[in-house]
């Protein structure tokens, strides 16, 4: 495996029906042609993703992403118009030409337009949209460093393109309607709040053992230790060699990673992934937690806190 900022590589491998992981402004993708059987199964074997778990579809554009669903409804096209490219995944009626594996046999594909330069160029380059999940083992912390993805995916795949620390650092927020109501299937990188004050309210429903799109399954995005969640005072005292998660606080006498001592949530959803893998490989023998503030992209950030976390000792 190499790490480098090649497009003409990248886009070559791509075509060749191998895998290459590629920036995103959310978090780093294992990317395969989305319309190749071929490259899909090899997406699953190397995440070790069940096909039960949707993948989503990254389009160059609008007129690129119309050519894989049915249509787009008048919902869809007044987000788009304000949020594309960028951090949401729209859950649409799918054209024939997205295989099974991509929707997990389901009806609707998990679409969006990613912002990010490096790939946005990528995909320019190339005749077909991309299958890209976080470029991580199924289930584990997901990378937002191109190193990152080199630590956990070994020599599994030959090309890492590298364009920098991710600017989001969470994934993308999932909207699709279902019997006339918009429905929140993760939130993500673009805070519900701020959807809502274009559609007014909407559904959430988070979390799933079948699930209906993309990142659903209840235990998910989770570090090799265990997490504990709670309150700080009281998990410090019953746990004294565990790591520590804050929010704001930082705790003396013990490691502590901070995710924004300002309060900044989006400094928060940058550092999530990041601080809880330096925590997962540091020598304390547990996580410790708290939830944040919900405002903002505090409830993306609280559903993969609560999702990684450990039920109980």
């Amino acid at each position: 495996m190499s790490i480098g900022t090649s497009l003409s590589l990248a886009a070559d491998l791509l075509r060749q029906d191998e895998l290459v992981a590629i920036p995103t402004e959310t978090v780093y993708g294992l990317a395969g042609n989305a319309l190749s059987p071929d490259a899909l199964v090899k997406i699953f074997e190397v995440k070790n993703r069940p096909t039960f778990d949707p993948l989503i579809v990254h389009c160059k554009d609008r007129k690129d992403l119309e050519k894989y669903v049915l249509e787009i409804p008048a919902w869809a096209s007044a987000l788009m118009d304000q949020y594309c490219p960028g951090p949401l995944t729209f859950l649409l009626d799918r054209q024939k030409n997205i295989p099974d594996l991509v929707t997990s046999g389901l009806p609707r594909v998990a679409i969006r337009i990613p912002a990010h330069p490096l790939v946005q160029q990528l995909l320019q380059r190339l005749p077909f949209p991309l299958a890209a999940p976080s470029a991580n083992p199924f289930g584990y912390i997901s990378p937002t460093e191109a190193l990152h993805v080199h630590a956990q995916l070994g020599g599994k795949i030959p090309y890492i393109l590298d364009g920098g620390p991710c600017g989001i650092g969470l994934e993308s927020t999932i909207i699709g309607e279902e019997e006339g109501r918009l429905v929140i299937y993760r939130a993500g990188g673009l805070a519900i709040e701020e959807l809502e004050r274009l559609c007014g309210p909407l559904e959430r429903r988070l979390g799933s053992s079948a699930p209906h799109a993309p990142g659903m399954l209840q235990s998910h995005y989770a570090p090799k230790k265990k997490l504990l969640l709670g309150n700080l005072e009281k998990l410090c005292m019953e746990y004294p060699e565990a790591s520590v998660l804050s929010f704001q606080i930082s705790l003396p006498d013990r490691k502590n990673l901070v995710l924004s001592p300002q309060g900044d949530m989006k400094e928060a959803a940058r550092n999530l992934f990041a601080y809880l893998r330096q925590l997962d490989i540091s020598p304390e023998p547990l996580i410790i937690s708290e939830l944040v503030p919900e405002y903002g992209l505090g409830p993306a950030i609280n559903d993969r806190l609560l999702r990684a976390s450990t039920p109980s000792l």
